[in-house]
């Protein structure tokens, strides 16, 4: 099966209008006007946590990654979403990383990486297997991949079993009918520019939509999301990046998986619902582990981040 288009699973903006609705659905933080909601002591130390930032080029392109934990403890490697970066999984790494050398990467095109004339999954591989170099995984390491990140995750499992130990697969849909897949929203323009940071982050929303129950992770999201041009602020990531990009027979993935999986989902999640479980249940290879996480929506670490790492740990042990 070949798959036209990789789906929005993880957007943060786009330069149309806001569509009309809940306002806390559609513009979290524009009722802050710019300002820092308060935040809990464990999300400020953990943001806190001491880390580093680099970049590795790839193919001629600078890409950014981030890393905590002791260099020659087990690797673990954190892929994000659609229109995401490395800085979304700064409040759940460092738990993580107790007694693992972590890393996350931005995929060309979002994030502080550069951008590409035109992008392939392949790259999108290249890049994570240099990243997993230069932050000192070892040889072989255990993957998250979260929406879209959820495809380079199994293709890793399924071409490269020897240097991945474990991945897991966090509300990605596979499996999803084809009448119900996500599309791109008609052809891609520039960002708009904000004049002010504050009218930025009015603008963030999630995609799909959900709550935003932690707003101190949304604020965190959005900001690191954000970057400032000449005339004010845009959003990072390449609003040209899907254009020409393709994954064939997505589904197949699964079964082509030659490393120990497990899949994980919010059970609020918009994407994966009890028949796309069903389907990857069938698609995924024998042993594969299904673990659900109460409450939670597709971006999992925005609304259920201690569960996520209650969940990872547990997987990873």
């Amino acid at each position: 099966m070949n798959t036209p288009e990789v789906p929005r699973l993880s957007a943060t903006d786009e330069p149309e209008p806001a569509p009309a609705g809940d306002p806390a659905l559609v513009a979290p933080l524009a009722a802050l006007r710019g300002a820092e909601p308060e935040a809990p002591a464990w999300f400020r130390a953990a943001i806190a946590a001491p880390h580093h930032r680099a970049t590795v080029a790839v193919e001629g392109v600078p890409i950014e990654w981030l890393a905590w934990g002791p260099v020659g403890a087990p690797g673990l490697l954190l892929l994000h979403g659609n229109g995401a970066n490395a800085d979304w999984w700064r409040f759940t790494a460092p738990f993580l990383a107790a007694d693992r050398r972590v890393a996350a990467l931005s995929w060309s095109g979002m994030g502080n990486s550069g951008h590409r004339p035109r992008y392939t999954i392949d790259l999108f591989l290249a890049e994570a297997l240099a990243v997993a170099e230069a932050a000192g995984l070892g040889p072989r390491f255990a993957v998250v991949g979260h929406s879209f990140g959820g495809f380079p995750a199994a293709l890793l499992a399924a071409r490269h079993p020897e240097r991945i130990g474990r991945a897991i697969i966090l509300d990605t849909p596979f499996g999803l009918p084809e009448d119900r897949r996500p599309s791109a929203r008609g052809p891609a323009r520039p960002h708009r520019t904000y004049p002010t940071l504050a009218d930025a982050l009015a603008r963030f929303r999630w995609s799909p939509a959900q709550p935003s129950p932690n707003l101190f992770i949304t604020d965190f999201i959005a900001r690191t999301s954000l970057k400032p041009v000449l005339g004010g602020w845009q959003w990072k990531f390449d609003p040209f990046l899907w254009q020409q990009f393709r994954i064939d027979a997505r589904d197949n993935l699964l079964s082509a998986v030659r490393a120990p999986l497990d899949y994980v989902w919010g059970e609020q999640s918009l994407l994966v619902s009890a028949g796309v479980v069903a389907a990857v249940r069938r698609l995924a290879p024998p042993g594969t582990r299904f673990v659900a996480i109460p409450e939670a929506h597709h971006h999992v670490m925005a609304d259920q981040p201690i569960a996520l790492v209650a969940t990872l740990k547990a997987l990873l042990a």
